[in-house]
């Protein structure tokens, strides 16, 4: 079990903790607000074990139906997350509209509001991990579970002072419109995580930042060439493919070429972790006087 495997095992207790403090905290006031902050930590809970799942699937070695390796399992799970996510959000919606047409008066319970907020403070610690987690392992199912995660912290923190607002002001219908607005507010986290999941499994290419470092390294490391061009990349999990065409001299030896080729997967792949490279070697008559000019 590699260690974005183990972060994802400790996500589901974590998630789990939150839930019962946030149910106890719902159940505790009758709040139709901390009701959709508790949903949305049981659509958590799920996600960790989507997460897991994804993660133990990523990691397996190409086999024969599967040459490019199975990491595009994480988009997947990041993609039902995300329709959990909104799920969860409809669901909301309606107990906010239910609770508007039936209002019933709040139970002031400064032992619920206190577990909310411990809830909330046990997500945003672990949200912070997970974050750090995604980036360092790379992995785009751990980093869409932190993001989510910090949503719900933000969630929570306006239900607690929404909560406290209502008490303050006696304004019991304020409940239900707090409930509604978490609702369109994790609806909108929830559309943004598919859409950055489907871009992975479209095979959207790499951010600019890491584009710019790839080009950079093919031209200091590839001296004896002429140009590198139609640079392309995709993401799969934790992995970037790259394959761009590399210009050489018409005269140049086909060992001489593969030295240089040699040379720039070596320095990409000890600088990008991740990153596997494919290079298609031309001669001059190929070039198109675009691209990467080799330094």
């Amino acid at each position: 079990m590699d260690r974005a495997q183990r972060v994802a095992v400790g996500s589901i207790p974590v998630s789990l903790a939150a839930l019962a403090m946030k149910t106890a905290g719902w159940w505790l006031t009758g709040s139709s607000a901390i009701f959709s902050d508790a949903l949305e930590t049981l659509v958590n809970v799920a996600a960790a074990v989507l997460t897991l799942a994804a993660l133990r699937l990523a990691v397996k070695p190409a086999d024969e139906n599967h040459p490019f390796g199975h990491a595009k399992a994480e988009f997947f799970a990041a993609v039902i997350e995300g329709g959990l996510i909104v799920g969860a959000a409809a669901i909301i919606l309606q107990e906010a509209w239910h609770v508007w047409r039936h209002a019933e008066p709040l139970t002031f319970s400064p032992a619920g509001i206190g577990l909310t907020l411990a809830g909330a403070v046990v997500n945003g610690l672990w949200a912070v991990f997970l974050l750090r987690a995604g980036r360092e392992t790379r992995s785009p199912a751990l980093a869409a579970d932190g993001r989510h995660l910090m949503a719900d912290v933000l969630t929570s923190l306006g239900v607690v002072a929404g909560i406290g607002l209502v008490f303050a002001t006696g304004l019991s219908d304020l409940d239900p419109l707090l409930a509604a607005l978490v609702a369109v507010y994790i609806l909108g986290s929830g559309f943004h995580l598919i859409r950055e999941s489907v871009g992975g499994l479209m095979d959207e290419a790499t951010d600019p930042v890491m584009l710019a470092r790839i080009r950079s390294i093919v031209a200091e490391q590839a001296v004896g060439a002429i140009e590198a061009h139609d640079l392309r990349t995709r993401r799969a999990g934790r992995t970037t493919f790259l394959e761009f065409h590399l210009v050489v001299p018409g005269a140049m030896s086909v060992a001489d070429a593969h030295v240089i080729c040699d040379r720039i997967e070596g320095a990409l792949k000890t600088d990008l972790r991740g990153l596997v490279p494919t290079i298609h070697v031309e001669p001059e008559g190929k070039a198109k006087h675009h691209g990467v000019v080799v330094i």
